[in-house]
């Protein structure tokens, strides 16, 4: 018997309605400590830099990766991030992920190391490139492999006035379970002068390499991001939407950063300086990089 058309118009209201407020998952990853571009610019040798990233999804997955496990609905995910430059190629880093669920408790989510491998001078380039290696020990909550590497291949161009970027990432856990997941990102931004940026960033897992998930079981996310400066302190602020039932449908993310001053290193005038934030995992680069013509 087919439903009356008064009927028929609850259901189709109760469908929309569960469309925009439950987000059910799939097989893809819900666990968002950093989202951010990598675009080769590495610490000082000798330096530390910090940054704070803090992720919020206002509508995210309300069911789990798999049994057990994280859901993304109304939490907060982030991590501190600590890099040090030990060569002008090679920058070390390390991490300690975390989350806060819709119920307000906390989790940690292990920790994380990283080694950052660019072409020297990636800042002052229009083409650069680079790679980064990231092996994390992750919890129970948020991964089915406690063990995973992070393969995140670096290129782009720049110009005094645009900046292109691609981080084509291969995301590979190690055990039973253990998958190789492609996860690619891009940024393209626009320079508006004194440390100030608009773009858009794209961010996506299409799951198993040789095996990519239904389109709509993907995760697909496009933000608009903005970049400036508060006096010395670096400052990334973004809006998501995804545009799969497999994304979070809406996401906030912040990202803080500091560069500490070079030991050692003074200004003209016998003073010591803190260099502009360049870290490798900074969505953008220092200003005297857009200097070129």
């Amino acid at each position: 018997m087919k439903p009356r058309p008064c009927a028929a118009g609850v259901i189709a209201a109760a469908a929309v309605v569960c469309m925009v407020t439950a987000r059910p998952a799939f097989a893809v990853d819900q666990v968002h400590d950093e989202i951010q571009l990598y675009n080769a610019a590495i610490a000082e040798v000798g330096q530390w830099t910090y940054e704070q990233h803090l992720n919020y999804a206002a509508l995210g997955q309300t069911r789990p990766e798999f049994p057990g496990g994280f859901t993304s609905n109304h939490s907060l995910q982030g991590t501190p991030e600590f890099a040090y430059g030990m060569t002008n190629w090679w920058e070390a880093g390390f991490y300690l992920p975390f989350a806060v669920n819709g119920a307000g408790e906390f989790f940690s989510d292990g920790a994380k190391i990283r080694s950052l491998f660019v072409v020297p001078d990636a800042a002052k380039r229009s083409f650069f490139y680079g790679v980064n290696f990231e092996l994390g020990y992750e919890m129970s909550q948020f991964s089915l492999t406690p063990w995973n590497l992070e393969i995140r291949p670096i290129i782009g161009v720049r110009n005094s006035e645009w900046e292109l970027i691609a981080n084509p990432i291969v995301d590979v856990g190690f055990g039973p379970g253990g998958e190789a997941e492609f996860a690619p990102a891009l940024r393209l931004a626009r320079n508006l002068g004194q440390d100030r940026f608009i773009g858009l960033e794209y961010y996506a897992d299409f799951g198993r390499i040789g095996d990519f998930l239904p389109l709509r079981e993907q995760y697909q996310e496009l933000y608009a991001v903005t970049d400036f400066k508060v006096n010395t302190v670096d400052v990334e602020l973004g809006i998501g939407h995804g545009f799969t039932p497999g994304s979070d449908g809406l996401m906030l993310k912040a990202i803080i950063g500091y560069a500490f001053p070079v030991p050692g290193k003074s200004d003209d005038a016998g003073t010591s300086q803190a260099t502009p934030l360049a870290m490798g995992t900074s969505t953008r680069s220092s200003q005297n990089a857009w200097s070129m013509k």
